[in-house]
């Protein structure tokens, strides 16, 4: 799934009611008539669809009766201008349907040719001729049960045809801000979505469903866009500009903070040396690695800007002979193992060291089996599971959605940050924001990445941003360097240190578009 969008003011994410407070306003406010939107909104698609389809032999649009299908009835009319072949499904519920798809309706009929067949049983189903474009116009954001009977043929006879699949507003079967698994659906190839970004575009159970998506500026009024705290946004350029910190010409190594990384045992000492490498590159002025000694000459050779304290022990580490609180940051977790030595190292942390801290693999695990230790973790840590860490930290979750509204639950009951890694990495903050990210991609789903974005945060949260402001531009940047790894290198040749190699690139895009 891509999202596609010149809107650069529209990343917060909208439930279905916020979005119909949204029409209604400008409804209001602009003043327009809820027809004449309408008719906006199929100008907007018709546009998108003849610069995409200029040469289709002919297009077949399926219209529920409420307003997504008056969308799909005035894309039809428009079409038909523009001397395309169109037939048009009507499916028949029994109801006139509402005022909006009468109106589009009815002036549909105005054009003797229009070839329109209303669908009340699969035998009123067509063949779909070679090349025709599908439009989903059945159902819109406003959708609240699972579709059965009729409808269910209709959309699987939809999805089997073979052809390009276009959905208006999200595809039919999908709810907007609550999970649809189980559902049937329509697999859309593009969505052309109005406004504004969807929740569930946003989640790995609907992937099959959305295709492409193209938010359409249909001209919403920005007042109420303005006015209205969403409780979920996508990360943007406007938002990490207003973050980032450009360098001062008169510092020194002294302003951009001491990071320490506890990372790294015997056989992962990989894990140490890239997040390592990923601290240094990400801006700290200063960074100290406790390792196990195995590790020594592995480090001090493939990071000689690192300094490096070595445990007593020889294979995992077992104690921090150091004072905690000269560091701005301390990340730890990376190829750390569980041994049981190891788990009391970081119980010691918890108590010797009060500011955030950066918790990532083993350092998660060793707390999903220590659950005590959660009430322990100092006030605004970064916590970065992927969706198993996160399930044996805080419990199975039946769906993506609730997944992600028991990570919001647990930032605030922790009064910590958790990043819930995955294609569009989930940040949930204690105040209740949730923020998606805009970069990654499935290239940098490899070995080590995850070590990568801990050792990027340790080195943001040293140079003195703020544990929100580390988490949103830390998985910015990791998403943007992967991103320009793989448009270099291809997704499947990536490898961890690739983005970490990136890092500085994706810095200077930050700086040059500022």
């Amino acid at each position: 799934m891509e999202i596609v969008s010149d809107l650069y003011t529209c990343m917060k994410i909208l439930s279905a009611e916020e979005i119909r407070l949204w029409d209604q306003f400008t409804i209001q406010n602009e003043p327009i008539s809820s027809i004449d939107l309408m008719e906006r909104a199929a100008i907007a698609c018709v546009d998108w669809l003849l610069k995409e389809y200029p040469d289709a032999p002919s297009f077949g649009i399926f219209c529920g009766k409420g307003n997504n299908g008056g969308d799909g009835l005035a894309i039809a009319r428009l079409l038909m201008e523009k001397g395309f072949s169109v037939t048009i499904h009507i499916l028949e519920f029994g109801h006139k349907g509402t005022e909006d798809f009468q109106t589009n309706l009815a002036r549909l009929h105005q054009f003797p040719n229009a070839d329109i067949h209303f669908v009340q049983s699969a035998q009123n189903f067509h063949h779909f001729p070679p090349g025709q474009i599908v439009i989903d116009a059945l159902f819109g954001s406003g959708l609240n049960r699972g579709i059965e009977g009729v409808t269910a043929q209709l959309v699987e006879h939809i999805n089997t045809s073979g052809c390009e699949i276009i959905s208006v507003d999200i595809p039919s079967g999908l709810f907007t801000d609550h999970s649809s698994k189980g559902n049937l659906f329509v697999q859309a190839n593009h969505t052309l979505s109005f406004q504004c970004l969807k929740p569930a575009f946003l989640f790995p159970e609907n992937d099959k469903a959305t295709g492409e998506i193209q938010i359409l500026d249909i001209g919403l009024h920005q007042d109420f866009y303005k006015s209205l705290n969403s409780r979920f946004e996508l990360l943007d350029d406007t938002i990490i500009h207003s973050i980032h910190k450009p360098r001062n010409r008169f510092a020194h190594k002294g302003h951009y903070g001491h990071a320490l990384l506890v990372a790294g045992s015997y056989g992962k000492i990989g894990a140490a040396v890239l997040s390592a490498k990923a601290c240094l590159r990400s801006g700290a002025g200063l960074l100290t690695c406790h390792i196990p000694s195995c590790g020594y000459s592995i480090l001090q050779t493939a990071v000689p800007e690192a300094m490096v304290m070595t445990d007593f022990n020889s294979s995992f580490n077992t104690k921090l002979e150091d004072d905690l609180m000269k560091y701005e940051g301390i990340g730890v977790g990376p190829g750390i193992g569980t041994a049981s030595e190891t788990k009391m190292m970081l119980r010691e942390i918890f108590d010797t060291y009060r500011n955030p801290v950066v918790l990532d693999a083993d350092a998660l695990n060793i707390i999903a089996s220590q659950k005590d230790l959660l009430n322990l973790v100092p006030v605004g840590s970064i916590l970065t599971p992927h969706p198993k860490e996160f399930e044996r930290l805080f419990g199975e979750a039946a769906n993506d959605f609730d997944r992600v509204l028991l990570a919001l639950e647990k930032a605030k009951e922790l009064s910590s940050i958790i990043i819930l890694k995955g294609h569009h990495t989930f940040i949930a903050t204690p105040n209740g924001r949730g923020f998606f990210n805009s970069t990654g991609n499935p290239g940098m789903a490899t070995a080590g990445s995850g070590d990568v974005l801990a050792g990027i945060l340790t080195g943001l949260l040293a140079q003195g941003y703020s544990s929100s402001e580390t988490a949103v531009l830390g998985v910015y940047l990791h998403g943007l360097a992967g991103d320009m790894a793989a448009k270099e290198l291809s997704m499947e040749a990536m490898v961890a240190g690739d983005i970490i190699n990136f890092l500085g690139i994706a810095f200077r895009f930050l700086q040059q578009n500022n």
